[in-house]
């Protein structure tokens, strides 16, 4: 293949357009795209320096700082791999990382640096801090071809050993492109607040990629607090908020206490069911939509939004992305794809440009996840005949109960309708009689007790539907995006009844 491609120019391209237009905000700092892409050129050589080379792999372990652009883009224009390393692993956690990826190179922020050298160093590699990167600013980027890998993702889903999904410069750079240009009206002069993590999927792809594709500008804040994510968004006039569903929780509560209220045009929400209640109240609170989306780390991550041109739905997850098909198959057939009538729940595929390569060094686990050209996501979804998606729950996560299935999700849903229930959680727990019970998790909001929950549970669901067993807590477990963790739910609750 004679054609070059580089996510790089996701940078380079807004720095040569609009050289001194705000790229990113960060505290006191305020970098241009010249000037960051400048200093991504600077680094890139210092790499080349220190014996990096086309198609190495380099992790970064990094906040949401402006350290994690500029190295980040460095490793890219070096024509290097990135490695973005989550920032909550232990050591021997990131070192399994950096051997199963191959990393050659760790570059770690000074914040992170006594588990990122204990980790490097058990992985036999160097380390060295952003601030250590000086060089001489290459030219320009080092080419490469659309399918070389450009970013390697850990992903573990719910459980086993994580794979890192490798995911190639044109799914990256499609994604950006289709998320900024088709499902999205994104203006260049938009300002959106970065407070995803960038390490991850959602936080990098459409919070920094999609908005630096157009030339916008994007507000970094290092650790999500919802009093001061209003702060910032009022001060800085953003335009766009993404996040998911517990951030949105937090921001409408702290919203009662916020002197003022950004003015806001969009939001985005992923990463996890958005419940009507929440979407509604913030709709309520703030005057902005929120479209909701669906993707994954191997998928770059969007598949499906809800988009301007067919309009948004409470509920769904939207259409599907310009190039990208999404349908529902038979989750019970393992070695072909077997596409299921309009309205039938099964499992949710993905096929398109936004599509990974594969999982590092796992070619059975590869074979297993993409077959017959579709990605099998793992999730449960529906698909009505405009080609709207609902995503139902996890394939693993469905609780039988009885022979019958019970989509968490559902339940949550219907339980968040109880003006004394502020957050839940439903998961299953072994039962001797029925196989599993359905266990609902609860952050009350005043005095609730577990009675009312099950008899408002009765109300609301079918009878097989209900949670039998309630359990209060004062939060819900999440992890770095926001997401709740029901794993840590099923190891501290789920011991059978």
């Amino acid at each position: 293949m004679n054609a070059t491609l580089s996510l790089a120019s996701i940078l380079a391209e807004p720095a040569r357009r609009r050289p001194e237009h705000l790229a990113l905000i960060e505290g006191e700092l305020r970098i241009t795209f010249a000037d960051l892409w400048h200093q991504a050129r600077a680094q890139a050589g210092a790499l080349i320096a220190r014996g990096v080379r086309p198609g190495d792999r380099v992790a970064l372990l990094c906040p949401n700082t402006a350290d994690f652009p500029r190295a980040y883009f460095a490793i890219l224009a070096a024509g290097a791999t990135v490695v973005p390393v989550h920032l909550l692993l232990t050591a021997p956690e990131m070192e399994y990382v950096l051997r199963d990826s191959n990393a050659t190179l760790l570059i770690c922020h000074r914040m992170l640096a006594e588990t990122g050298a204990a980790a490097a160093a058990a992985a036999g590699i160097d380390m060295v801090a952003p601030t250590e990167l000086v060089g001489e600013a290459i030219p320009a980027f080092v080419s490469r071809s659309p399918m070389d890998t450009a970013v390697v993702f850990y992903t573990s889903g719910t459980t086993g050993t994580p794979k890192g999904a490798e995911l190639s410069h044109l799914n990256m750079v499609m994604c950006a492109t289709v998320n900024t240009f088709d499902a999205n009206e994104i203006h260049r002069d938009d300002i959106a607040l970065g407070a995803l993590p960038l390490f991850h999927v959602f936080g990098q792809t459409v919070s920094m990629n999609s908005h630096w594709r157009i030339g916008g500008t994007l507000v970094l804040m290092p650790r999500f607090d919802a009093a001061a994510a209003i702060s910032l968004m009022t001060e800085h006039r953003v335009d766009l908020f993404h996040g998911v569903p517990t951030m949105y929780h937090a921001l409408i509560a702290a919203a009662a206490d916020a002197r003022a209220l950004p003015d806001l045009r969009f939001c985005i929400s992923g990463g996890a069911a958005l419940p009507a209640t929440v979407l509604a109240d913030f709709e309520r609170v703030f005057g902005a939509p929120i479209l909701e989306g669906y993707g994954l780390s191997e998928t770059s991550p969007t598949a499906a939004v809800n988009q301007p041109a067919y309009g948004a739905e409470a509920g769904s997850v939207g259409h599907p992305v310009w190039g990208v098909d999404v349908e529902i198959a038979d989750p019970d057939i393992a070695d072909r794809i077997e596409l299921l009538a309009v309205g039938a729940t099964g499992e949710v595929v993905v096929r398109g440009h936004n599509v990974f390569s594969g999982y590092t060094g796992r070619p059975e686990a590869t074979a297993a996840a993409v077959v017959d050209g579709w990605f099998r996501t793992g999730d449960l979804g529906t698909r009505d005949g405009t080609g709207r998606i609902r995503i139902v729950d996890r394939v693993k996560e469905m609780i039988l109960r009885g022979g019958f299935n019970v989509y968490p999700t559902e339940v949550e849903g219907a339980l968040l309708r109880h003006p004394r229930i502020a957050q839940v959680a439903v998961i299953g727990v072994p039962d001797e009689h029925y196989g599993e019970e359905i266990l609902a998790v609860v952050v009350p909001d005043g005095e609730l007790t577990a009675a009312e929950v099950v008899e408002f549970g009765k109300q609301q669901v079918a009878k097989y539907k209900y949670p039998r067993r309630v359990e209060f807590v004062s939060e819900l477990p999440l992890g770095p995006t926001h997401k709740v963790l029901k794993r840590e739910l099923r190891a501290r609750f789920g011991g059978a009844a």
